[in-house]
């Protein structure tokens, strides 16, 4: 089963007085890209978060965030009074001396102070920790469900292309013939216009010709691009398949280009451009792939 590398995951829940949410984001790329955003207490807990995350994500430009929020009221921000008196005394002493006039909203001047407010210190034993990596399984969880849901998107429309791809291959063969032909009366008129008197040696003329068939012949390419055709459809059922897609995309393309530059004839060279408009959409798309 494919998955994409766009995804989205939100996990919330609650421990004693704190309240612990874990959000994700990932976008495609390359390698695993993980930026994890987290407080700085739990630091010590970084790489243990890291190692879950990018065993469950795999690949990907992952941004998560961690966060903790504290709902008791004893908990929050605090004046330190102490603080605001010495702020204040500092104010009405420059006032006098210098004899400016004081503040009209002196509380207001006051609280934009720095260093007024005490926050408790945080203190995180194992059981919150343990807490916290279940959040993050369920937020993984979401993410998962989510890149699942997107990836049978982009199977529909990969598929619907190769399929796509497979139409175009198969209005080929009516223009062979006429191709053929084509090469044969352009060899003719040649050889009629070299020679004085327009007569040549036909078993040679049927000897070229038969050499020029087989240099231009498309059989071979033809049967490789409808087996990597097939074995595309084949791998879109694979677990983290996107590298691999990418590879045979590039051999489809190989055999269109090449299709297309032994082609000599111009409705088959209309289909080849054709393919190929298709096969760069399918590229885009294996790109957001697992």
């Amino acid at each position: 089963m494919i998955r994409s590398m766009t995804g989205y995951g939100i996990a919330e829940s609650l421990f004693n007085t704190k309240k612990i949410t874990v959000e994700i984001r990932t976008l495609n790329s390359k390698q695993l890209d993980l930026a994890l955003k987290l407080p700085n207490e739990l630091r010590f807990a970084e790489l243990d978060f890291r190692n879950k995350i990018g065993a469950r994500l795999f690949r990907g430009k992952i941004d998560a965030t961690i966060t903790i929020t504290d709902t008791s009221a004893d908990a929050v921000n605090q004046i330190d009074a102490d603080v605001v008196a010495s702020y204040l005394r500092q104010i009405n002493g420059i006032t006098e001396e210098l004899g400016i006039a004081p503040s009209a909203d002196m509380a207001a001047l006051l609280f934009r102070m720095p260093g007024i407010f005490n926050t408790p210190e945080q203190s995180y034993d194992e059981e919150f920790v343990a807490k916290i990596g279940e959040t993050l399984d369920t937020a993984l969880d979401t993410v998962d469900r989510f890149r699942i849901q997107e990836g049978q998107t982009l199977k529909r429309d990969l598929l619907h292309r190769v399929d796509l791809i497979l139409g175009l291959l198969d209005q080929v063969p009516p223009f062979e013939k006429a191709r053929h032909d084509t090469i044969k009366q352009r060899l003719t008129k040649n050889l009629s216009e070299l020679t004085t008197e327009g007569q040549y040696d036909e078993n040679r003329f049927e000897a070229e010709l038969i050499y020029y068939l087989e240099k231009l012949d498309i059989t071979e390419e033809k049967v490789r691009l409808r087996q990597h055709c097939n074995y595309f459809n084949e791998s879109c059922d694979e677990d983290q398949a996107g590298k691999k897609l990418g590879f045979i995309s590039q051999e489809m393309g190989r055999e269109i280009n090449t299709l297309g530059s032994k082609a000599n004839e111009v409705n088959i060279q209309r289909l080849v451009v054709m393919m190929k408009d298709e096969l760069e959409k399918i590229k885009e798309q294996v790109c957001n792939i697992l």
